[in-house]
C-alpha cells in the first residue's frame, strides 16, 4: 500500500473530524475520531496521507476529500519520535499549541467587551495587555525557523497563566509581556515603573512564572521580561537572573545555542503543550 496513488475521495459523512495544525512552518491536516483519537494525517507538501489504521483508509480519504487537490500517496507513517507519539496521543482539547498570543484575554474580551461611557474615558487595560502579548507572541513565533518552539497563554491553577513559553537551542524562557508603548521604563529590581504609573513588582512575577514552569517541566526555565515599544529604558542595576528585552530585540534569542539539542526541544515542547502538565504547579 505504501506509495500507492489514490484519487481524492468524496466528502465523508462526518464521522471523522479534520483538524488543521501548523508544525515547523508546514501545515498538516489531522484526521481524528469525535473523541479526539488520531487515525491519520495529511502532509500537503509531500501529497501523502499517513495512516495509523489501515482498516479506516476509506473513511479517512472520504473525510479528507474536500481538502485534496489531486492524487495522493497513502501509506503507513514513518516510525514516530517520542515527541510525535506524545502529540498523536494528545486530545485536541488538552493541546495548548493552537493557543494564540493573548488567548485568555481574547476570550475575556469576547465575553465582556467592556462597552459604555466609562470605558470611553478610561481605556480598557486588557486591550493594551492584549496588544503587548500579540506583539511579543508574533516576535517569538518568528523564531520557528531557527529551531525555537513557542507556546502562548498557558493556564495555571489559581487563574494565573504564563504569557509565553519559548523553547529552543538556547534553553527555555518564560516570557512576561508588558505594554510600554512610548513610556519611559525604569527598573529597580524587583520593581518596574512605567511612565507615571506606580511601580509594580513585575520582575518578581516573571521569576514566579519561570519557577512554576521549571517545576512543571523538570527543567531550568529562565525568566524574561518583554517590553513593547518603550520610549526609554533605565536600569539601576542589571536584574538578577532576569533577561529584559523589547519586542525589537526578542529575535536576538535566535543567536543563543548550545543548551538543548533539537530532539530535546521537541520533547520539551511536546510535554509543555499538554494541559495536564500544568495542573499541579
Amino acid at each position: 500500500m505504501s506509495g500507492q496513488r489514490r484519487q481524492p475521495g468524496r466528502p465523508g459523512p462526518g464521522r471523522l473530524r479534520v483538524i488543521p495544525n501548523w508544525s515547523h512552518g508546514q501545515e498538516r491536516l489531522y484526521v481524528c475520531h469525535p473523541d479526539g483519537r488520531n487515525v491519520a494525517w495529511y502532509d500537503r507538501e509531500a501529497a501523502r496521507v499517513h495512516l495509523l489504521s489501515v482498516d479506516e483508509e476509506d473513511d479517512v480519504l472520504d473525510a479528507l476529500g474536500p481538502y485534496l487537490a489531486g492524487p495522493v500517496a497513502v501509506g503507513p507513517p514513518p516510525v514516530p519520535t517520542a515527541a510525535e507519539l506524545a502529540r498523536l496521543s494528545l486530545h485536541p482539547d488538552d493541546d495548548l499549541a493552537p493557543n494564540r498570543p493573548g488567548e485568555a484575554l481574547l476570550t475575556a474580551l469576547d465575553r465582556e467587551p467592556g462597552h459604555g461611557p466609562t470605558h470611553l474615558l478610561r481605556p480598557d487595560p486588557r486591550r493594551r495587555a492584549l496588544t503587548a502579548e500579540q506583539t511579543v507572541g508574533d516576535a517569538l513565533d518568528s523564531l520557528d525557523g531557527a529551531g525555537w518552539r513557542a507556546l502562548h497563554s498557558i493556564p495555571l491553577p489559581g487563574g494565573d497563566r504564563i504569557h509565553h513559553l519559548v523553547i529552543g537551542p538556547g534553553g527555555l524562557f518564560a516570557v512576561h509581556s508588558v505594554y510600554a508603548r512610548k513610556q519611559r521604563v525604569r527598573i529597580d529590581d524587583p520593581m518596574v515603573t512605567l511612565g507615571r504609573h506606580e511601580p509594580e513588582p513585575l520582575l518578581r512575577r516573571a521569576r514566579a512564572a519561570a519557577d512554576r514552569a521549571s517545576y512543571a517541566l523538570t527543567a531550568e526555565v529562565h525568566p524574561l521580561l518583554a517590553l513593547t515599544a518603550p520610549a526609554d529604558l533605565r536600569l539601576t542595576a542589571p536584574p538578577r537572573d532576569v533577561r529584559v528585552l523589547d519586542d525589537q530585540t526578542l529575535t536576538s534569542l535566535a543567536s543563543l545555542g548550545g543548551v538543548l539539542k533539537p530532539a530535546d526541544v521537541e520533547a520539551l515542547h511536546a510535554m509543555a503543550r499538554d494541559r495536564h502538565t500544568w495542573g499541579r504547579v
